[in-house]
């Protein structure tokens, strides 16, 4: 298992709405909102619109009642490290960049503050929907154990008919805070901190202080907390940790569709990107 790297404290004013929001039990949240098969948007925002959109979801008078946070243990925000697996080619990124039907990712999630560690396989479904299926690691156990690979062969035949790569190997690690806010069908992450590292080249860079990474994740439809952000002017990034942190990490890779968001992400590495234009897809 590679080893996780602390992402810094979040901020204190991105903190505060989080703090200020009414607990919900990760067995709640399994039950109100487990959404293993969903649509994901993602927004990179501003923590002055972030620390809005919490104070809005979260506010008490909510029609339909407040969002809520998940709390454990008495903490909302978590340490999450996570291990992208690919193969020496880059196949899940190269898929993902041409777009394809029959695309996944594959990574192993540890929950550094409860020490729980799930391998998770992230298919695509025939609406375009994010299907994710998991499986506890223990132990040294890793997914490139026979196990594990026996798993990932059956959920790729079952969902697209087709085999699993023949090798796989670590290719990035990520390593952030998250805090999770829940209603009834419905989720909003968010997360900071955000470091990404190349396994393979060592080289690492570091999502901007000023940004928080937020994803809704329902069963389709437009939330609220989409409609709040398009109102103030954020739009969904096309953006993903993994082929985003990639593209900025290995600019001569064809990225260009996640570029854009990638400079923005990684202020500090934008100058060594490519413009995004004239990318071969």
């Amino acid at each position: 298992m590679t080893t996780p790297v602390a992402p810094p404290p979040e901020p204190a004013a991105v903190s505060g709405p989080i703090q200020g929001a009414r607990p919900i039990s990760l067995a709640e949240v399994n039950e109100r909102s487990a959404l293993l098969a969903r649509i994901d948007r993602c927004y990179l925002v501003p923590a002055t619109v972030f620390t809005a959109l919490a104070a809005h979801l979260t506010a008490p008078d909510r029609p339909g009642g407040p969002f809520r946070a998940l709390t454990i243990d008495g903490r909302r925000w978590f340490r999450y490290h996570s291990v992208y697996y690919d193969t020496p080619g880059l196949r899940s990124f190269h898929d993902h960049r041409q777009g394809r039907r029959l695309r996944f990712k594959i990574r192993e999630r540890v929950y550094q503050d409860s020490g729980e560690r799930q391998f998770e396989i992230k298919l695509k479904g025939g609406r375009g929907e994010t299907v994710k299926q998991r499986c506890p690691l223990t132990g040294a156990a890793t997914p490139l154990d026979a196990p594990f690979r026996a798993f990932l062969a059956d959920a790729l035949e079952r969902a697209y008919g087709i085999e699993p790569p023949a090798e796989l190997r670590p290719s990035l690690t990520t390593d952030y805070r998250r805090a999770t806010l829940v209603a009834d069908g419905e989720r909003v992450t968010c997360d900071t901190g955000l470091i990404c590292r190349d396994v393979p080249l060592g080289a690492a860079v570091h999502c901007d202080s000023d940004l928080v990474l937020v994803e809704t994740k329902t069963a389709g439809h437009l939330t609220e907390a989409d409609h709040f952000l398009h109102a103030h002017g954020v739009r969904p990034a096309v953006f993903t940790k993994y082929c985003g942190a990639l593209a900025a990490l290995r600019p001569a890779l064809p990225g260009n569709r996640w570029r854009r968001a990638a400079r923005r992400a990684f202020p500090r590495w934008a100058g060594a990107l490519p413009a995004p234009c004239g990318d071969v897809r």
